[in-house]
């Protein structure tokens, strides 16, 4: 009974939210919504611990749908790199389950609650099949429900502005997806095949063609915009800032890091990163493109107002820390860029649920009517403290786990030059969340606002918080599963495969 059961798990996960949609608009009433969007994510992250534990123990699981071997049926894949994101993905979206209830509350109107709920869960479901696929137009497909999903949630945010950032992160991710279609297009057009393992097995034979450079290319540019790797960043800031707070912490910690693990899949298992970086400069123009973003979006951060914009541009400065380690093609740099991705998912969550707690209690993220708020919400001020510290990289934090690991990879491979600028975007980031510490404890309350009577956020939303925030403690004080976990998946990738 639990053989066979096991045996449908990569299937379940993607199945489960996709079918929870639909009942949950159905349940309509916002208190069955949320406890059917609860259930779902919670049985989801079930099943995605069990994948990860199976295939630690067997290796790689491959799952035919309807019993049609690949190349000619659609496969999911599970092995251990993507279980790594895939965890991340059910772990975060079942944090957010608890914390979403009291929060949208007072962000949404009660009437629509449970389209938040329903859109929360397709976006859920596209996330974990783009990484649990090995189909690349699938994957395409996957990224659509995700995106569409997401634009619709971050429109349904409070303020007028989150329909003109939703539009803009619309635009921008429609072009996205028709640059990854037609790099697909070209793919096959070139092979006659969009099974990624057989892709690969294919591609070496027409690397020299224009076409399969054309393809590269047309994919590296659909999936950064997707990842907001800058240039291509510009709908990130209006985006987390507009958006609901659940959204905001579910989206900021899995939807760009899902983007940089398609993009590290097509270039390690599909391309190859002889060709990518070998016959073709990618990860020359990576790793300039990743140092930009580490210093520019770290400066930019330091002279916003608003906690949210200020974390929105911390997120692009991250995404270079993670793009510059995979960009190294080296076990130790792949490793560095996967331990971020997760540790920057915690941390990034953390951040954006306490600053949400703040905002339900204050109505406001902007850092200035936020001062004096640190003795008026000493827990959720803490996890902000906390959570900031691991971001800047101090040591017994998981931000400090990734970077170190980063830095080591970086000297490993003599690029002291960008050793030294993670260290500098490491120190901007000690002022900018010095600002908002500084404006939550140091800061006196404007003589005209009204005072600040003491009281936390709802339980439910500071178990969530501080959940993230003790995952982010024992990483840093015990980060060997964490690491063996993404050597091993560093390993598995540069052995290829898909």
């Amino acid at each position: 009974m639990i053989d066979p059961l096991l045996s449908q798990l990569p299937i379940l996960v993607v199945v489960v939210p996709l079918l929870a949609v639909p009942v949950v608009v159905l349940a309509h009433r916002a208190g069955a919504a949320w406890m059917l969007y609860l259930v779902a994510t919670w049985l989801v992250f079930a099943m995605a611990c069990a994948l990860f534990v199976r295939v630690r123990a067997d290796g790689p699981i491959d799952y035919a749908i309807g019993g049609w071997a690949p190349p000619f049926g659609i496969e999911l894949v599970v092995d251990a790199f993507n279980a790594v994101v895939l965890l991340l993905v059910a772990g975060m979206a079942a944090a957010s389950a608890v914390y979403a209830r009291s929060s949208l509350a007072r962000e949404i109107e009660r009437e629509r609650l449970y389209l938040v709920y329903a859109l929360l869960l397709a976006c859920l479901a596209g996330l974990i099949g783009i990484t649990v696929t090995g189909d690349a137009f699938n994957l395409f497909v996957f990224l659509e429900i995700s995106s569409l999903s997401s634009y619709a949630l971050i429109a349904m945010g409070a303020r007028r502005r989150a329909l003109l950032s939703a539009f803009q992160y619309l635009i921008m991710g429609t072009v996205g997806g028709t640059f990854l279609l037609i790099g697909i297009g070209l793919a096959y057009m070139m092979t006659g095949t969009l099974n990624m393992a057989d892709l690969a097995q294919r591609l070496p034979a027409v690397y020299d063609t224009r076409t399969a450079q054309a393809a590269l290319a047309f994919i590296v540019v659909g999936l950064s915009l997707k990842a907001a790797l800058f240039p291509a960043h510009i709908w990130l800031p209006n985006a987390y800032t507009y958006a609901p707070s659940p959204v905001t912490a579910f989206i900021a910690a899995t939807s760009t890091k899902v983007a940089v693990y398609a993009l590290m899949r097509f270039v390690f298992t599909v391309f190859g990163a002889g060709y990518a970086f070998g016959q073709l400069p990618l990860n020359q123009v990576l790793l300039g493109l990743s140092a930009i973003a580490m210093i520019a979006a770290s400066v930019a951060a330091i002279f916003q107002t608003d906690v949210k914009r200020l974390l929105a541009w911390s997120s692009i400065a991250q995404m270079g820390y993670i793009v510059t380690g995979f960009a190294l093609a080296s076990a130790a740099g792949l490793s560095a860029s996967l331990v971020h991705i997760v540790n920057h998912g915690l941390i990034k969550g953390a951040l954006f649920m306490a600053v949400g707690a703040m905002a339900w209690r204050t109505r406001t993220t902007s850092i200035n009517d936020l001062a004096g708020l640190g003795p008026a919400m000493p827990l959720t001020s803490a996890a902000f403290v906390v959570g900031g510290l691991s971001l800047i990289g101090v040591p017994a934090t998981a931000g400090f786990i990734s970077k170190w690991a980063l830095l080591s990879a970086l000297i490993a491979a003599g690029h002291y030059g960008l050793a030294a600028l993670v260290l500098a975007a490491s120190l901007l980031a000690v002022i900018y969340i010095g600002k908002v510490v500084e404006a939550l404890y140091f800061r006196p309350r404007d003589a005209h606002a009204p005072p600040l009577e003491r009281g936390e956020a709802p339980i439910a939303m500071q178990i969530a918080t501080w959940s993230l925030i003790a995952l982010n403690i024992a990483i840093g004080l015990h980060a060997t599963p964490e690491l063996d976990a993404t050597r091993r998946a560093a390993a598995a990738l540069l052995g290829g495969g898909a």
